[in-house]
């Protein structure tokens, strides 16, 4: 079987495996991505990326978690895979099409790359949530794990930027232990797809502090979507303008919510880690290995 080439890129740190399929067709199954992603046994990364042909754009991305699961948008992944086809096309402006439309993206110099994310969308239907609710004001409490008197925070705001979004604004983000409460709100009934959770602080008239657990990911270094629902929320509550600057575990991110089109962008660095190339069936032998050993572990 021939080898897969691929590219490691990341933005702050959330990190992307990049396939190209537009000269060979790639289609990939749930267990061919968690291969790829697993940080022991596979190359390791938060997203796969594959990359195909389009007549609507320079590209389309197609974009699978970590777990599997495809989803809309990656606002990281974007940044990479802009200054990619940038760099192919020889242009400061690309167009990138995903499942959630298509998005423009820019070359702003110094080694920052922006992508418009598009429309903001805050209706509880386009979130979505499981039932109507004010999704600025969600109205809920999460308590300490393992001291279900004490409430760690509450009340979020709601928000989709391509994916749906919980944001929490807390005093102290670094006390939250997101592995703990991030699958448990990452599951909950109220998301039917699932959500993205943030944790924020807002430090400054134009800065925000954030850590985020993504859906299918786990806590990650930073997550461009996350910026940019943090921005959006913090905006919502009155707390800072339409413009600002999120600071995450990797890294700040630039991000600005248009009130002319409601669009938000996104700005921030990339970087190229390594190119090489892997054996698909090597990699899902360990897979099955492993995931028989775990069987055997459970009925012992």
């Amino acid at each position: 079987m021939a080898k897969q080439p691929f590219m490691k890129m990341h933005g702050l740190g959330n990190d992307f495996v990049v396939l190209d399929a537009r000269s060979e067709p790639l289609d990939l199954e749930p267990l061919e991505v968690q291969a790829i992603a697993d940080r022991h046994l596979g190359i390791g990364c938060d997203q796969v990326i594959v990359l195909k042909n389009t007549p609507n754009a320079d590209v389309f991305m197609q974009i699978f978690n970590a777990d599997g699961g495809e989803v809309s948008a990656c606002g990281n992944a974007s940044r990479c895979i802009a200054w990619k086809v940038m760099k192919e096309k020889k242009r400061d402006h690309v167009t990138l099409e995903t499942t959630a439309g298509v998005l423009d993206a820019y070359d702003g110099g110094d080694g920052m790359i922006t992508v418009d994310m598009g429309p903001v969308k805050t209706d509880w239907k386009d979130i979505p949530l499981s039932e109507e609710r004010d999704t600025l004001h969600l109205g809920f409490q999460v308590a300490q794990p393992g001291d279900e008197g004490k409430v760690l925070m509450g009340d979020p705001v709601a928000v989709n930027v391509g994916n749906p979004h919980v944001v929490f604004i807390v005093g102290m983000p670094e006390v939250v232990n997101l592995s703990q409460v991030g699958p448990i709100i990452e599951n909950a009934p109220l998301f039917p797809e699932r959500a993205n959770v943030s944790v924020i602080q807002v430090v400054g008239e134009d800065v925000i502090k954030a850590k985020v657990w993504e859906r299918g990911d786990g806590e990650t270094q930073a997550c461009g979507t996350a910026a940019c629902a943090a921005l959006v929320a913090a905006h919502r509550r009155g707390m800072m303008g339409r413009h600002g600057i999120v600071v995450m575990p990797g890294g700040p991110l630039g991000v600005v919510w248009r009130e002319e089109d409601n669009h938000v962008l996104l700005t921030g660095p990339i970087a190229t880690s390594f190119e090489g190339q892997f054996d698909m069936r090597r990699l899902l032998m360990s897979q099955l290995e492993r995931m028989r050993s775990v069987g055997e572990a459970e009925v012992t």
